[in-house]
């Protein structure tokens, strides 16, 4: 990423901004901080905020004893960087450069402390969380973050490859997760963000915190790992079975796989992100299993591994090519075993382009 490409990408705010009525945007650390202008740094109690208006030049405000590191930054070039001191107000200072009565985006990672404070300096301004605001900033990739996705997706299918060589019959949860982690990390991952190993009854758990459970042979098992490298999200599932499977699992694995299949057939540009979790779902219901699919089928995916758009009843948001997002329908039996399969998927102009190559059928591991 060089300065041009932040800079391109601020000005696309603002403009994303005006359009949807907006006076500006004011972004603390977080991802959308090192999406627009390449800096990232930790998030704390002092107080550092971009703040972007339409047809200004953005300015940046940060801890002075964190000045020289943000002006380092990859896009620092085209911001306008000033430092503030321990004990001055550092809302004060953002309330010059702001409109007093103007309604700002602001990053959903920012701390309500720093909410707080600037509704305390700027009382009569109003404030919308940039996933309501602008959903589309982030959403549509260009074609360098979307190598950046295929990537991360084919260092996750390189783990899941290796995970299915390792014993799982007899060994913990936690332990398989261990080992998830590790492969991901020598995949090439700098940050694991899950490790999902849910074994037997807690494969029915979709959310499920690998535990203490011993894997029994006869289990289903739902493995769903992923996290950032170079910077961008890796998000796959799987289901194994340790051992030779029952012919229900079979048949519900079966069934899942058929579904994941309908909702990537169903991707292409302007067919609305609810039409994809319908796809999933109308598979999953005409099998009998309705009520046992408990979640969205998908969530975008970029700089964090949740995040618009959300493939889900009601939202009518259009596809767009360039858009990254999992698909990933479940069934879930309480108290007995569940089903996941989960591949990233791009839109592009002619369909959908799955970012996970990896086998969908069922694997048997010991």
């Amino acid at each position: 990423m060089t300065q041009e490409d932040y800079e391109r990408r601020m000005e696309r705010a603002g403009r994303a901004a005006a359009y949807s009525g907006l006076a500006g945007l004011i972004v603390t650390p977080g991802p959308d901080l090192g999406w627009l202008c390449g800096y990232r740094p930790t998030p704390s109690e002092r107080l550092t905020a971009l703040v972007i208006e339409p047809g200004r030049r953005p300015r940046l405000l940060a801890p002075v004893l964190e000045r020289p590191d943000a002006e380092r930054a990859s896009g620092a070039g085209a911001l306008e960087v000033s430092g503030w001191t321990d004990g001055s107000d550092p809302y004060a200072e953002i309330a010059k450069w702001v409109e007093p009565n103007g309604r700002y985006g602001v990053s959903d990672s920012t701390w309500a402390l720093h909410l707080l404070g600037l509704q305390r300096a700027l009382p009569g301004s109003g404030y919308v969380a940039l996933t309501e605001s602008l959903p589309m900033l982030r959403a549509v990739k260009d074609a360098h973050e979307v190598a950046l996705l295929a990537a991360a997706g084919a260092a996750a299918d390189a783990t899941y490859e290796q995970i299915l060589g390792v014993r799982f019959g007899g060994r913990r949860e936690s332990e398989v997760a261990a080992d998830l982690a590790r492969l991901l990390i020598e995949h090439g991952h700098s940050q694991v963000d899950f490790t999902i190993v849910g074994s037997g009854p807690n494969a029915a758990n979709p959310h499920h915190e690998a535990g203490d459970r011993v894997i029994q042979d006869g289990d289903m098992v739902v493995l769903d790992f992923g996290g950032l490298k170079d910077g961008y999200g890796s998000d796959t599932s799987r289901t194994v079975h340790v051992g030779e499977p029952g012919a229900e699992e079979r048949k519900v694995h079966d069934i899942v796989r058929e579904a994941q299949q309908a909702a990537f057939e169903a991707v292409r540009p302007g067919v609305a992100c609810q039409d994809i979790d319908r796809a999933a779902r109308k598979v999953i219901k005409a099998a009998g299993y309705g009520e046992y699919f408990i979640h969205r089928t998908g969530h975008g995916i970029g700089v964090t591994t949740h995040e618009p758009p959300y493939l889900v009843e009601g939202e009518h948001l259009p596809l767009v090519p360039g858009m990254c997002f999992s698909i990933e329908p479940g069934i879930y039996l309480p108290g007995r075993f569940g089903v996941r399969i989960e591949d990233i998927v791009t839109c592009t102009e002619s369909g959908g382009r799955r970012l996970n190559q990896t086998g969908r059928e069922m694997a048997v591991v010991q």
